[in-house]
């Protein structure tokens, strides 16, 4: 294998960063047009999409075809779906509530205020959080080990999450459950199936850029970030504080594993606790 192509990977940093800040640039215009920033989620998806399609295409003569287009498609078969999830969640209702607390605390202008703390931030992070995808399509030599680990740890997570979150639509959606909190299927395996899922996909995302230590080393930071924030920032954390005075959740909670798929937590008596 020939050495890793550093040049072509630095001008297509810069094209990279383009691409996730001019998703965030056009959703922040729609947000506006529209008078909600909750869009700004739907663009998380799409911005990462935007990045390895980009990245596949100045790529091109650098690095091996078959890994460009394996981490391409990966990238946006998750990002796509998440972004079409989260559209159809969200269709016909207002701000999102956290968004609205934070809003509310802005000084002077709302929208100006988004932007910067909001659609400029996450367009940053998809930059340094796609470092993997990014990476691993300069990498000359032929798929190894490491994509085929990544590929195995990248449809583990997306079909985690997928179901996850069919399962919970599915739950919402039926009027008998109003007011109740899901805690059948994955969800009485985890609290949280969709971060769960999400933290494989990148996990297996950072693998895929493994197959050469020099891709490995500028994308680790990578998914320690993502696990960072699924489970300490604004995933897991932040629902879970959100959620906590809900009735009945103290005690879905001590049943219920908080970001790993364990088993239910039984009572002393052997059955699960319902």
């Amino acid at each position: 294998m020939s050495g890793y192509p550093w040049a072509a990977f630095a001008a297509g940093l810069g094209w990279s960063a383009l691409a996730a800040f001019a998703v965030m640039g056009v959703t922040f215009a729609v947000a506006v047009v529209k008078g909600v920033h909750r869009v700004v989620d739907v663009a998380w998806g799409v911005a990462f999409t935007a990045v390895a399609a980009v990245t596949c295409g100045v790529s091109a003569g650098h690095g091996d075809d078959g890994r460009r287009v394996l981490v391409t498609a990966a990238t946006a078969l998750w990002g796509l779906r998440l972004a079409t999830h989260i559209a159809r969640r969200g269709r016909g209702k207002g701000e999102d509530a956290r968004y609205e607390k934070m809003l509310a605390k802005a000084p002077g202008s709302r929208n100006a205020y988004a932007f910067r703390t909001v659609y400029l931030a996450q367009g940053a992070l998809v930059w340094v959080v796609s470092l993997p995808v990014q990476a691993a399509q300069y990498i000359p030599g032929p798929l190894g080990a490491g994509a085929v680990t990544g590929g195995v740890l990248w449809a583990a997570g997306l079909a985690f999450e997928a179901v996850g979150d069919h399962q919970l639509a599915r739950f919402t959606a039926d009027p008998a459950h109003s007011g109740r909190l899901m805690d059948r299927g994955l969800w009485s395996w985890t609290r949280h199936p969709n971060y769960f899922g999400d933290f494989l996909v990148w996990w297996g995302l950072f693998a895929m850029a493994c197959d050469a230590w020099q891709s490995a080393a500028v994308s680790a930071l990578s998914p320690v970030l993502m696990s960072y924030l699924l489970v300490f920032g604004s995933g897991k954390r932040l629902l879970e504080r959100h959620m906590a005075d809900r009735p009945g959740y103290a005690a879905y909670a001590a049943r219920t594993s908080g970001f790993l798929p364990l088993p239910p937590r039984r009572h002393a008596s052997g059955r699960p606790r319902r």
